[in-house]
């Protein structure tokens, strides 16, 4: 998911409004929960040692067994 305004990393997220900030998140919640996902992840990867490649804030929202944990 990608918000409308631009921020090069979730660090940026820290100057937004906070009820901007919080809307985000609400959206990335109410999304999965629409398209039918009880249990999922959320990943931000925050710049490139973390595995960051694209410098627009987006999150990774991934449901299904996570590979190798126990059920």
């Amino acid at each position: 998911m990608i918000p409308e305004r631009h921020a090069e990393t979730f660090r940026d997220v820290r100057e937004f409004p906070p009820d901007e900030a919080s809307r985000m998140l609400e959206f990335v919640a109410d999304t999965a929960r629409h398209v039918g996902l009880e249990d999922y992840r959320v990943v931000v990867n925050v710049g490139p040692g973390g595995g960051q490649t694209i410098f627009h804030l987006h999150w990774h929202v991934l449901g299904g067994r996570v590979r190798g944990m126990p059920q």
